[in-house]
């Protein structure tokens, strides 16, 4: 195996997104496999590994290619359970696959959807339970899963999801209520298979959907009125102007999102609506956000600054600045931090921003104080050189971009020209 291969198939397996892409653009080829034969795309699927997925198929990797065990790496990625890499797969995919192969994908999808994980590993391994599972974060398509372990192979509890997003994506539209029968099942409005349910309802921007999730806005159980909440959200998201240019849903989205801000007792319903007011382009909103700055629950808290910002003339708010000194003094870290990255890339910067930012330098969360550094060296403030002192050691080669650390030197290069 040459050497570029060599080193791409042990950048893969470390989950090295940024390496891999450095050893493709040197020429290794995507379509590399290792010692036993196993294409380096399946063992990013295998790995759930979105960056190094999404890396191999940039690279021209075949999510098609024939395996000798009669699957591709598509198929793999659908019976994985992880919707964000079958996503992925099928946005290369999708224009080159026979109706056979929509009914195999779907069929498969249909299979494990109705057995469950647990149950499915243990058909397809012959092992018995109890299974091991445990709760992670896939950033690269933000939604949690349980990781499914049983005989010795691992499968993500996206099964749900998976199915949601391969019938929207080969035209089976489903209703309303049988997608939030899936949601339901789960409970759970942070897991995939709700986050890909709601999605693909916000995605169809009509007003039969439109008038279906409103009629969850008054339900007495917070669930109903979350998934609510989330489909509006989506489709502030991808709502599309217009022939006159103008978007239909977002003047229908504030009419509904301002009052239910007022008006929403339950915490997690009510971040997915300042959610979707932070997307909004209204004055509006900073009022509303404004009446939330000392809510009780750190998750409302932090959605304040995005609504503050999101305003055309942003943190003009006469107590705009007073509000973000005061979160970012906030007990709970998470709300610090979103105070923090608000603020580091802020073109408005100026002497309050750069007080609220050098407040940040002793962090205990390493990530932050690099990004209070950045801003104050981009705002040419001088504290960012003692600020670069006590951010400790960096390992630079597991950042896919070190722009943000370079902040200060380019600082200097400033100073010294």
């Amino acid at each position: 195996m040459p050497e570029t291969e060599d080193h791409l198939v042990g950048a893969v397996r470390a989950g090295r997104a940024h390496r891999v892409r450095e050893l493709l653009w040197a020429g290794a080829d995507p379509e590399t496999a290792d010692d036993d034969g196993t294409p380096v795309l399946c063992l990013a699927v295998a790995a759930f590994d979105g960056y190094v997925t999404e890396a191999l198929l940039d690279a021209g990797a075949d999510p098609l290619r024939p395996l000798p065990d009669g699957t591709t790496p598509l198929l793999r990625a659908v019976t994985s359970g992880n919707a964000g890499v079958t996503a992925a797969m099928l946005l290369r995919a999708a224009d080159r696959l026979t109706r056979e192969d929509r009914e195999r994908l779907l069929a498969c999808a249909r299979r494990w959807a109705d057995t469950g994980a647990e149950a499915g590993l243990g058909h397809a391994t012959g092992a018995t339970g109890p299974a091991g599972r445990r709760r992670i974060m896939d950033w690269n398509h933000p939604a949690e899963y349980d990781v499914i372990t049983l005989g010795g192979e691992s499968v993500y509890d996206g099964q749900s999801a998976v199915l949601t997003c391969l019938e929207a994506r080969f035209g089976v539209r489903r209703s309303f209520e049988e997608l939030l029968a899936r949601a339901l099942a789960r409970a759970d409005g942070s897991h995939a298979d709700w986050s890909e349910a709601t999605a693909v309802l916000g995605g169809r921007l009509d007003d039969e959907t439109w008038e279906a999730a409103l009629v969850l806005r008054a339900d007495p159980d917070p669930l109903r009125r979350l998934f609510a909440a989330d489909v509006v959200w989506h489709f502030v998201l991808t709502d599309s102007p217009s022939q006159s240019g103008e978007y239909p849903f977002e003047r229908r989205a504030l009419d509904v999102l301002l009052p239910w801000a007022i008006r929403e007792t339950d915490p997690a319903v009510l971040v997915s609506v300042l959610n979707g007011l932070s997307e909004l382009e209204d004055p509006r909103t900073e009022e509303v956000a404004l009446a939330h700055r000392t809510h009780p629950d750190p998750r409302v808290r932090t959605r304040v600054p995005g609504a503050l910002r999101r305003t055309r003339h942003a943190f003009t708010h006469p107590k705009a600045w007073e509000v973000l000194a005061a979160l970012a003094r906030d007990p709970d870290a998470r709300v610090r931090a979103i105070v923090c990255e608000h603020l580091y890339e802020f073109e408005g910067r100026g002497p309050a921003a750069a007080d609220i930012l050098a407040g940040f330098l002793h962090e205990d969360d390493q990530l932050v104080r690099i990004k209070a550094v950045s801003g104050l060296a981009n705002a040419d403030d001088p504290r960012c050189v003692e600020g670069a002192r006590l951010i400790g050691p960096v390992d630079r080669t597991e950042w896919p971009d070190t722009w943000l650390l370079d902040a200060v030197w380019r600082y200097e290069q400033r100073r010294g020209g």
